[in-house]
C-alpha cells in the first residue's frame, strides 16, 4: 500500500517528455502570414486624400467655432456675474434704506402722546414704505432686465453667425 500512495503523489510521478517543464510559462507562437502586396488604385487614393483634406477643413472650422463659442460663453458669464453683483448691491442698499426707515419710525413712535398720533404716524410710514418698496422693485427689475439682455444678446448674435456659417 505504501507503493500506491507514493506513486500517486505529484513529486513521485515520472514526468513525460510531452509535458512542458513547470519552471516557466509556455510560449505559443502565432503563425505569421505574409500579407499580399496590393497596389491601391489611384481613384481610391484620390478619394481617401480628398476625405482626409475635407476632414481637416471641417476640424479647423469646428475648432474655430468652438473657440468662438467659448469666448461668447465666457463673456456671457462675466456679464451675468457683474449683473448679479449689481443686483446684490442694489438689494443691500434697499435693505439698508428699509432698516433706517424702520428705526426712524420706531424713534418717532417713542415720542407720540396719543393714539391718533400713532395712527397718523403709522399711516404715513406705511405709505412711505410702500412707495420705497415699489421704487426699489422697479430698480431691481430694470437691472435684472438689463443683465438678461446684455447676457443673452451676444449669445443670440453668435448663434446666428454659427448657423449662417453652417
Amino acid at each position: 500500500m505504501s507503493e500506491a500512495t507514493e506513486s500517486s503523489t505529484p513529486a513521485s510521478r515520472p514526468r513525460s517528455k510531452a509535458a512542458p517543464a513547470a519552471s516557466g510559462p509556455s510560449k505559443l507562437e502565432m503563425p505569421s502570414f505574409d500579407m499580399p502586396k496590393m497596389e491601391i488604385p489611384a481613384g481610391f487614393r484620390e478619394i481617401a486624400e480628398k476625405g482626409v483634406s475635407q476632414a481637416k477643413e471641417t476640424y479647423e472650422k469646428m475648432k474655430s467655432v468652438a473657440e468662438e463659442a467659448t469666448d461668447v460663453i465666457e463673456d456671457a458669464f462675466a456679464t451675468a456675474a457683474k449683473g448679479a453683483s449689481d443686483i446684490g448691491l442694489k438689494m443691500i442698499e434697499a435693505a439698508r434704506e428699509n432698516t433706517n426707515s424702520a428705526f426712524d419710525f420706531a424713534t418717532q413712535l417713542m415720542t407720540v402722546k396719543s393714539l391718533s398720533e400713532v395712527v397718523e404716524l403709522s399711516t404715513a410710514q406705511a405709505r412711505k414704505q410702500y412707495e420705497a418698496v415699489t421704487a426699489q422693485t422697479k430698480e431691481l427689475a430694470a437691472i435684472a432686465q438689463k443683465v438678461a439682455v446684455d447676457t443673452a444678446e451676444p449669445v443670440k448674435e453668435s448663434l446666428g453667425k454659427v448657423f449662417k456659417a453652417a
